[in-house]
Parts: structure tokens; sequence; C-alpha cells
């Protein structure tokens, strides 16, 4: 068998593997028989003792296992992880930082290979393999184990997330100030009590939890089968007539599948042993599927597809009844593989305190909305065991990008601290809500908002908005089950636009696509971003605009406040497409009685290809919108969403400061009125940049407004127009970045600087 044919089996047996215990089973016993050596061993980092643990071996004494380790620094496994890469030797014995390991009867073998095992820069263990006899492995050898080790990686990061591995630390045992490395979300610090939440109808982000009513387990559980059933009949008999006798015995092999003596037996026996409904039914399809994929029959194996299906449906109706039945505490911290706009509207007013997501980065639209709502928000937490940790203790510092599990009293206090002197930063920072943004040397700024949710009126006129630069749209869509009609769309505008009045309030057309997912409308594509997202959606389903359109211009009769924004605009003809239509829809709502006039219309610059359009938009267009968020995505080719590039996002990047630079001029060329509603006019030096730039509005989220104010209010327009003029010499963003720390304390704004937080290794 050739070796890309050993790795895809190996891959094969390990993606239906139930723990980690299992895959390293079959990593150590696959990889020593296809290399035809004698060991193959898998050491990984416990980092709660700093040491690399044996963990898997085939071939050394299996009594070593869970025993036996190493320090960081120590013996050739400790070389191979400190300069994370491959060592390959003749004799180890002759290596100068060998180091013999008692019971594990190596002192036979001398040919040695190890390979670090690394995710996301991170060094997670080492692979080795060793053979009794002197030689070196051959190339080919040693591409092989490193191509597994790369395929392990990932293994026992998902692993790590999802609580599936042997201890390693993970698992808390009494330990305090259990640290998580991911990146900042959304600035502040949260302390309280951790709610898991599960993405709709998918069974591998389903927690484990205990319950304390069988009964009442059984009765939901028995409720949601019969619910399945009735689909099944029903699909059944309208496909009836369409359908072969083959085809319609497959419905048949559905239900048997739910029969009392199939799954739900077993389902029904693991909640009467203590586990919670859609914590069994997560267990028994695992099994079950792990059992069919493993089959050598195709049409057997094609089974485990059909059992999944059974259990998704299952599980959405189990969600469904206990959906209103969660009880959140006084300071809840959402914990999610992935969190969604949906998630945050779950808890009651006044109860979410933080987040916390496995997936994701600081870019993402999730914690955008944690940052426009103020809530501590820690993002690509990619190896915390989130499934096991519902009602457990934490601490969120989404100033650092850390979690702390089971927090120690001294580590409570310190964040104590913490939270007191950003409630009395944020008191006096109320003070200047009634006041302008104006510089010493009277130069104004408007200040206006970015909204989506319906808190989000009040905190920002609570705050001194001035306006709205950005309503996102799609956050009303995202929370239905079905598109929304032009009567509750009409409704929910009209309650932002009588809000503001007669302050201007800019709506985005529906931008959906890339991380903005309708579970009513889904999109699959390989590479979302680069697709079917924002003006493509709408333009190609002119249903949806022009309902969408008719609901804004009705809404805002009488307030005449409304502004219409394009998002995702590449080319001329989208621009001309679309302002026709809104023409349209305003001829067609006078004709049907209603005193509509015709907005301004303005696009959004958030692509390359409209930077270098800018004065040829605002020729056509009202006003310019900057959304630096994507335009900064799309400059430096990185994904948003994707943590393991997070730090290649870089708002500060001399490549995007010269774009916004260049847009602003270019329109104003134009007398065009230019905002932006970017991250980066959220951030105090950001803003100044801005200001300095000559951008018209700055669009923030209500939560940093005040901070945006005040630094604005502490300089003058010309201290602004030197620190552009410095930034505008710098080559590299870390070093632009460094620049605005200096320079805001050199103005005095040093409380608008992140805070110190404890460091806790």
């Amino acid at each position: 068998m050739s070796i890309l044919n050993v790795l895809r089996k190996i891959v094969q047996e390990v993606g239906i593997a139930p723990d980690l215990n299992a895959v390293l089973s079959i990593i150590v016993s696959r990889v020593q028989k296809a290399m035809k050596t004698e060991v193959c061993s898998v050491f990984l980092l416990d980092k709660t003792v700093q040491r690399y643990v044996l963990m898997a071996t085939h071939g050394l004494n299996q009594e070593a296992v869970g025993h036996v380790s190493l320090g960081l620094n120590e013996g050739i496994v400790g070389v191979v992880a400190q300069r994370a890469e491959p060592i390959n030797l003749q004799d180890a014995f002759t290596h100068p930082s060998f180091h013999y390991l008692q019971i594990t009867g190596e002192e036979r073998f001398h040919a040695f290979l190890g390979v670090p095992i690394i995710h996301q820069r991170e060094v997670l263990g080492v692979l080795v393999v060793q053979q009794h006899e002197k030689r070196r492995f051959d190339e080919s050898e040693e591409a092989f184990l490193v191509t597994l080790s790369a395929q392990l990686a990932g293994i026992i990061a998902h692993s790590h997330a999802t609580g599936n591995h042997y201890a390693l630390g993970a698992s808390l045992n009494g330990k305090l100030d259990v640290r998580y490395e991911g990146v900042s979300g959304a600035p502040g610090v949260a302390i309280g009590r951790v709610i898991v939440v599960s993405l709709p109808a998918d069974l591998d982000t389903v927690p484990d939890k205990t319950t304390d009513d069988p009964e009442a387990e059984l009765q939901a559980f028995n409720q949601a089968l019969e619910a399945v059933r009735d689909e099944i009949r029903q699909v059944a008999a309208n496909l009836s007539e369409r359908l072969s006798v083959d085809e319609r015995a497959l419905f048949d092999v559905y239900l048997r599948m739910l029969d009392d003596n199939a799954l739900a037996l077993e389902v029904s026996d693991r909640i009467r042993a203590g586990s919670w409904a859609q914590g069994a039914l997560k267990e028994v399809i695992s099994e079950h599927v792990r059992a069919f994929s493993a089959m050598d029959d195709s049409y057997l194996s094609e089974r485990a597809t059909d059992i999944k299906d059974l259990g998704r449906r299952i599980l959405r109706h189990l969600q469904d009844e206990v959906h209103n039945d969660v009880t959140y505490p006084e300071n809840a911290i959402l914990l999610a593989d992935e969190l969604t706009p949906a998630m945050l509207g779950m808890v009651p007013e006044g109860k979410l305190s933080g987040l916390v997501s496995i997936s994701g980065s600081g870019n993402s639209h999730a914690a955008i909305l944690a940052r426009s709502m103020g809530i501590p928000t820690v993002m690509g937490v990619a190896n915390i065991p989130y499934l096991r940790l519902n009602a457990c203790e934490i601490v969120v510092d989404g100033y650092s990008g850390r979690v702390y599990l089971n927090p120690s009293e001294e580590l409570l206090q310190a964040y104590g601290r913490i939270l007191s002197d950003e409630r009395a930063v944020l008191d006096q920072l109320n003070a200047l809500k009634e006041l302008p943004a104006i510089t010493k040397d009277g130069y104004r700024l408007p200040l206006w908002v970015n909204t989506g949710l319906a808190a989000d009126v009040a905190r920002s006129l609570e705050r001194g908005a001035e306006g709205i630069g950005l309503y996102r749209t799609e956050i009303p869509f995202m929370i239905r089950d079905c598109f929304p009609s032009e009567m509750e769309q009409l409704e929910s505008y009209r309650t932002q636009l009588a809000a503001f009045a007669p302050a201007l309030v800019t709506m985005r057309t529906l931008d959906i696509g890339g991380d903005k997912a309708l579970p009513y409308f889904p999109i699959h594509e390989e590479n979302p971003s680069l697709g079917w997202r924002g003006i493509r959606v709408t333009l190609d389903h002119p249903e949806i605009f022009m309902v969408q359109v008719r609901a804004m211009l009705r809404a805002s009769v009488g307030l005449n406040n409304l502004r219409i924004m394009l998002p995702m605009v590449t080319s001329l003809h989208e621009v001309e497409e679309a302002i026709r239509q809104i023409e349209r829809a305003c001829h067609e709502l006078r004709d049907e009685g209603y005193d509509v006039k015709r907005p301004p219309i303005g696009v959004m610059i958030e692509v390359p290809a409209a930077v270098y359009q800018a004065r040829r938009f605002a020729r056509m267009v009202d006003f310019i919108s900057v959304g630096s968020n994507d335009l900064t995505q799309y400059l430096l080719a990185v994904d948003r969403n994707n943590p393991r590039v997070a730090g290649l996002y870089a708002s500060y990047h001399p490549a995007v400061l010269k774009a916004l630079d260049f847009i602003v001029h270019e329109a104003h060329k134009e007398k065009k009125h230019v905002s932006i509603c970017g991250e980066i006019a959220a951030d105090p030096g950001g803003a100044l940049l801005l200001m300095a730039m000559g951008y018209d509005v700055l669009s923030v989220n209500a939560n940093n407004l005040l901070r945006v104010k005040y630094a604005i209010r502490e300089v003058t327009l010309e201290d602004a127009r030197q620190l552009l003029h410095r930034v505008r010499m710098m080559h590299d963003a870390e070093e632009i970045h460094q620049e605005l720390r200096r320079s805001l304390k050199a103005f005095g704004l040093t409380r608008l600087t992140r805070p110190a937080t404890p460091e806790k290794e």
C-alpha cells in the first residue's frame, strides 16, 4: 500500500475514534506497522505540570503510559519540542541530550526519529519512532511522520476543546487559575458562571450535563421522538407517488431505527443512568455513526449519514423543548463552539456578563456585536474543554484574550479591582455625554453610532450619539426563523428612525453571506468571503431587496431622516441597478398614497476595487462610508474570522491607512460627505488619525463613543495632524500601534489605554 493510502486509512480511522486515547492508540499502532519499526510513541504536553507525558506507545512498556514524563528541556524529546523541528538520529544513545527513561524498556533501541506536533505555532507534543538497529530513517519516512503529526495536531486541539481526552490538566482536579489563551474579541473583564450553548441541531456541540429529573428528560425525549416519527410519516406520504418501492422503503428503515427497541432504548437507558436527554442522544448517535462508518460495505457505511440525520432531527425538537427552561445566573458567561447573534439574544436583559467562543477571531461579526453591546469577549480559545464546563466559575479577560477557570480568591480580587477601575472611568466619561466632540482648538467632529440590536438604541442615546452611521439590518433577519415581512421590518426600522429623529439614520441594506448566515437561507461556499454576499445577494433577489427598501421608505414617512447605504459594491453597474430599484420603490409607494421622499443613497467602500473607484462612486451617490473591517480583510488577504491568521489582521497596517487616506481625499474632490464605521474609528488613537485625515463623521459602537469623544476633546487638530504625519513615515503595523500608545500617554489620555491585567503563568 502506498504511503498516501496508508495516511488516508489512518486519518479515516482516527476520524471516527471516540476520544483522544483511541486516536493515540490507533496512531502508534498503525505507524509502527506502516514504517516497520519496533516502537512508535506519543508524548503530549501537560500544561499543568509543564512536562511531556508518554500518552501512548506501541513497543515500549505499557505500564509507563501516563506515568513517564520529561521536562520541557529534558531529553531528545525536549529538544525536538524546543526546536520545533524533526530530529533523526542513527544512535540516540550518543546524543548529548539523551535521557534514559526507566520502566520503558527503550534501552534496546538505537535509531530515533522525533517530530513535533504543532497546532497554530504551539507545540502540543512529540511523535517518536525507534528501532533496534543503528540507522537513519530515510527522507520518505521522515516526511510521512511529519505529515501525520500535522494531522494529529488538529485532532489533539479539538479533543482539548471538547474535553474528549486524557487528563492532561484539562480537568480542573482542584487546580486554581487554569488559564486558556484566545484572542481579544471585546475589551473588559467579566466574572461569572458558564452557560454552555450549542448550535441548533449540532450534535457535536451538545454539552455534557447530568440531570436531577430523569423522568422529565425521558418525557422530553419521547415527545421529540414522536415528533420526528410524525415528520417522517408526513414526508413519506407527501412523496409516496414520486418514489419507487425501494425508495419508499427507506422511510420504513428510518422509523425502525426510531423504534423503542433500537436507538430509543439506548438513549432512554442513558437518561435513566443520569444523563440529560441531549447528551444521551449525542453519545448513542455518535457510537452508531462510528460503527457504521467503519464498515467496509459501502451501503452500510453510508447509513451513518442517515443515523446522523435522525439524531439532528431529534435534537432540534429537544432544543425547542428546553429553550425557554434555561435558568441563567446573574452573571452569565456564554461559552460556545461558535457564537452567533441569536445566542446573544437568548440571555435575559442584564444577565449577560461575558462571552467565550472556541472558534472565530476578534474581528468576526460576533465579536463586533459584542463590542457594540459592551460585553467582554474572548474568541478562538481552541483548547478549552467547553462541553464539560457548564456552571463553572470563570474569569473572562477581554483585554488580554485570556480565560481563567476555577479562579483563586487572589485572582478574583485582582480582577475585581480592574472592574472597579473600569466603573470609575465610565463615571468620569459620563459627564461628557451632553458635550460635543470638539478639539481644544475648536474643530468639531460628529460622532455617530453603529446599531443593530434593539438595546443599542437606548445605550446610544444615553451616551450622546448624534446619529446612526450604520444600522445593521441583517440582525433582525438573523434572529428569526424566516424572512421578516414588510410590516415587521417597518416596525423595526421605525423604532430606530423615530428614536434619533431629526438626526440622520444610515440603514445598510441586507448584508448577508461571509460570516453572517441566515439559518433559513443558507449559503454554502468554499470561500464565502469572496462569494455571494452583500449587494450581490440582494440584486440577485430583487423580491428581498424591494420588500426591505419599501419597509425603510415607509418607516421614514414624516421623519425624513433616513439614509440608505449599499454594502460590498465593486462596480458602477451594481450601484446603478440598486438606485434604480430604490427609485422604483419610491414611485410605487407614492402611487399607493404614501408621502415618501427619496432618501440620500450612499455606498460602503469595503473592497480594493471600490477604493480605486471612490471618486467615480462619489459622483453617483450622495455620501460615502468606509467599512474598514472588511476593507482591512481584503487588503491584507486575511480572513477576519479565522483564528489561525488573526495575528495578521492589523487595522494599523500602513497599506490600510494609505487606503483610508486615499478614499477620503478622492470623495472630497467631489464634495461628498465621508464617514467611517469600522472598528478603527472606535479606538481613540485610530479616531485621532481619521480626524486628521479629514473624515466628516466617525461612527462607533455605543460603548466606545465616550472614550473617543474624550480623546478628541483633549487634543488639538494640529496635534492629531502631527501624529498622522509621524505615522505616515512608519512601515510596520506594530510600530504604528506603539506610536499611538505613546502619543495617547503624551496627550494625557493614559486612562484610555488598556489596563494591566494579572499575569498567571
